[in-house]
This record gives structure tokens, C-alpha cells and sequence, in this order.
């Protein structure tokens, strides 16, 4: 019984452990799409930006003097963040995304679909 129930506890282990590794693979997956998506806009116009994305959220000046612009969605109770560095000639020249991801057509979706896709 001992052997038995060592043996089922070892391999719930390694099936968590090996379905983890899944886990992480995909979601590098799914952020480096965002991150090509959103890199697009490096080194492009700020009104480049604004007519693909939209007026932003918020925007301030950063302790660099640089202009951020914001973006804030929520789908799903799930809060996506994207915010966009601008220097003083309106030039994009950086970006940070939290919360937010991209399908492989560049079709936004959701977390929840992000959810189904991590777990298929």
C-alpha cells in the first residue's frame, strides 16, 4: 500500500513538474508576440501610434523629460497595461506591456482565451 500510494504521489509530481515547463514554453510564446506586435511602433511617429492604438489612457513626462503615453484595457477582470516612451521629437522609443497578449495573427485576445491556449 506504502509502494502504491509513493508511487501515485511520484507521479502526480512529475506530471505538475513537466506541465509547468508547458506552461512557461507557451506563455514565452504568447509574450514574444506582444513584444514583436509592439515593437513595430520603435522608432516611428507618435502619431503613428495614436492612429493605430488610439488616444491613450494617461499620459505624463517621465524623469527624463519624455513624454509616456498609456493604454489601459481590461478584458475579462483581467487589466492590460501598455505604456509608451516618447522623446522630445515624438519618436517611440520604448514600450513596457503588463497583462496583455497577442494571437499569432495579431488579432488581440483575451486572457481567458490565453488561458485555453496555455492549457490545450
Amino acid at each position: 500500500m506504502q509502494k502504491i500510494k509513493s508511487f501515485l504521489i511520484s507521479f502526480v509530481l512529475i506530471i505538475f513538474l513537466v506541465s509547468c515547463s508547458t506552461i512557461k514554453e507557451k506563455t514565452d510564446i504568447i509574450v514574444e508576440k506582444e513584444n514583436q506586435k509592439l515593437s513595430k511602433f520603435i522608432g516611428k511617429s507618435s502619431s503613428n501610434l495614436q492612429a493605430d492604438l488610439g488616444k491613450p489612457d494617461e499620459d505624463f513626462k517621465n524623469e527624463k523629460g519624455n513624454k509616456v503615453l498609456i493604454y489601459n484595457t481590461t478584458k475579462y477582470g483581467i487589466p492590460c497595461e501598455r505604456r509608451f516612451e516618447i522623446d522630445a521629437n515624438s519618436i517611440v522609443i520604448g514600450f513596457v506591456s503588463n497583462g496583455c497578449f497577442w494571437f499569432t495573427r495579431g488579432e488581440y485576445i483575451s486572457a481567458s482565451k490565453v488561458f485555453l491556449i496555455l492549457f490545450q
